[in-house]
C-alpha cells in the first residue's frame, strides 16, 4: 500500500472514530466500557497506521538520499579557505589580515592600499578583526577579573547611574498626612585609561616565514596587557589608571584589619558581613601565600575549613564559596563579594603601531599595541575586604 493510500485510509478511520464518539456518548458525555473498547481499538488501528506512514515517508526519504550522486561538478572557480556565509569587510575580511602580516615581516615597506580602512588617530595600523578578538581571548584566560565583573564597550565617557537611597514605607493611621521622602541617585563615571605594551623585534626574526610571528605577538601583547589589568583591577588607586577592587577608599568596604594570626572565625565574619543579597554570587579573592594559610585553618570540630574539588572544571571552595587567586592580589588583605557590580569599560578597540627608525642601528623593529580601559566597583557595599596582620607567617584555628 502506498503512503498516499495509507494517509487515506487513515483520514477514513478518523472520520469513523469521530461518528462512533458521537452517537454512543451519554448525555454527560461518558461511553460505556464496551463503547470506550471499542473506540480504543478504532485509536490503536489510527496509531499504527501513522507509524506505517512515517515509516514509509522515512523509507523513501532514504531512497532519495542514497540515489543522489557521489560528487557534483565544479562549476565556479575555487577559492582557498572560502568562508561559509557572508563575506568579510575591512578589518575582518582575510584581505585585511594578510596585508597586516606582510606589512610586519617586511619592516613595513610593502604595505597594501587594504590597510587604509584600519589607520587610527595616531598614524597607527587598527588590528584585524580577528587579532582583536583572539586578544580579547588571552585577557579572559589570564586575567580573573575579567571573568568576574561586567564589562562594558564605551565610546566615550560612559555614565553609570546609582541609586543612593531608597524610598521606605511608614505606618499611618487611618485618615493621616501621607510623609514623602526623596529619592536621590548618584553617577559614577568610566573613562578610559591608556595601557600599552611594546616590543622589540630582529629584522631576522621578521623576515623568517617558518616563525609564528602572528602568533608569538598576539600571545605575548595579550599577556602582557592582561597582567596590567589586573593589577589595576585589583589595587589600582584611581590615578592615571583604573580603581581596584582593594583600594582603601573606592574599592570595597573594609570588615576591619586583623591584629593577630588570621582564624577560621575571621572568615565567618567576612562572609556574613556581606549582606545576604550579595553572597549568592560571591566568590573570595585572595593571594596564593594567604591560601596557604587558610589551608590549614580548622572548625572546633577539627575538620579543614577548606573544601578541595573533586571535579573536573569545579573550582576549590572555602565555607562554600568558590575561591579566587591572583599573584597580583595584596599579600595583606581578602576580598569577598559579588564581582560583577566591577565595571570594566573597553573604549574601541586594540591598535598596534611600527617603531621604525628608533631601533635601527640595532637591526631591529619595535611594535606597540595600545588600548584604553578603566574599571570602578560601582557599588562598594558588594564587595567586603577584610585586612590581614602583616607579619603574619602562620595561621593558627
Amino acid at each position: 500500500m502506498t503512503v498516499k493510500e495509507l494517509i487515506e485510509k487513515r483520514a477514513k478511520a478518523w472520520e469513523t472514530a469521530k461518528d462512533f464518539v458521537n452517537t454512543h456518548e451519554d448525555k454527560n458525555g461518558n461511553l460505556s466500557a464496551e463503547d470506550a473498547a471499542t473506540y480504543s481499538r478504532m485509536e490503536a488501528e489510527i496509531e499504527e497506521l501513522t507509524n506505517s506512514i512515517d515509516r514509509q515517508q522515512r523509507a523513501e526519504r532514504r531512497e532519495q538520499e542514497l540515489s543522489k550522486p557521489v560528487n557534483s561538478p565544479i562549476t565556479g572557480k575555487p577559492y582557498k579557505d572560502e568562508p561559509q556565509g557572508e563575506k568579510k569587510t575591512g578589518r575582518a575580511s582575510d584581505e585585511y589580515r594578510q596585508a597586516m602580516l606582510t606589512a610586519m615581516r617586511t619592516n613595513f615597506r610593502q604595505v597594501a592600499n587594504v590597510l587604509q580602512e584600519g589607520v587610527d588617530a595616531d598614524g597607527g595600523y587598527l588590528v584585524p578583526v580577528e587579532y582583536d578578538n583572539r586578544l580579547i581571548d588571552v585577557l579572559t584566560e589570564e586575567n580573573i577579573m575579567r571573568g568576574l565583573a561586567t564589562k562594558i564597550t564605551t565610546s566615550g565617557e560612559h555614565k553609570i547611574n546609582i541609586a543612593a537611597t531608597k524610598p521606605a514605607a511608614a505606618w499611618i493611621e487611618e485618615g493621616g498626612a501621607l510623609s514623602f521622602g526623596d529619592a536621590t541617585f548618584d553617577q559614577i563615571y568610566l573613562d578610559a585609561f591608556k595601557l600599552h605594551v611594546a616590543i622589540k623585534v630582529t629584522e631576522e626574526l621578521l623576515y623568517d616565514s617558518a616563525f609564528n610571528l602572528e602568533s608569538y605577538i598576539i600571545t605575548e601583547f595579550g599577556k602582557a596587557l592582561a597582567n596590567a589589568e589586573e593589577d589595576a583591577f585589583l589595587n589600582g588607586d584611581g590615578k592615571g589608571k583604573p580603581v581596584g577592587i582593594f583600594d582603601k577608599t573606592a574599592g570595597g568596604q573594609s570588615v576591619g584589619t586583623l591584629s593577630a594570626a588570621l582564624k577560621s572565625d575571621d572568615l565567618l565574619d567576612l562572609v556574613y558581613g556581606l549582606k545576604r543579597p550579595y553572597r549568592k554570587n560571591a566568590s573570595f579573592i585572595m593571594n596564593d601565600a594567604t591560601l596557604a594559610q587558610i589551608r590549614k585553618l580548622k572548625d572546633n570540630n577539627g575538620a579543614y575549613i577548606w573544601q578541595p574539588s573533586y571535579q573536573v572544571g569545579e573550582p576549590d571552595r572555602i565555607l562554600g564559596y568558590k575561591v579566587n587567586t591572583s599573584a597580583y592580589a595584596p599579600t595583606d588583605a581578602i576580598s569577598f563579594g559579588d564581582y560583577k557590580y566591577y565595571n570594566i569599560g573597553d573604549r574601541g578597540t586594540c591598535s598596534f603601531k611600527q617603531l621604525n627608525e628608533l631601533f635601527a642601528g640595532n637591526g631591529m623593529i619595535g611594535f606597540v599595541a595600545k588600548e584604553r580601559v578603566d574599571g570602578k566597583l560601582i557599588l562598594p557595599e558588594a564587595v567586603k575586604v577584610l585586612g590581614l596582620k602583616a607579619d603574619t607567617q602562620s595561621a593558627k584555628a
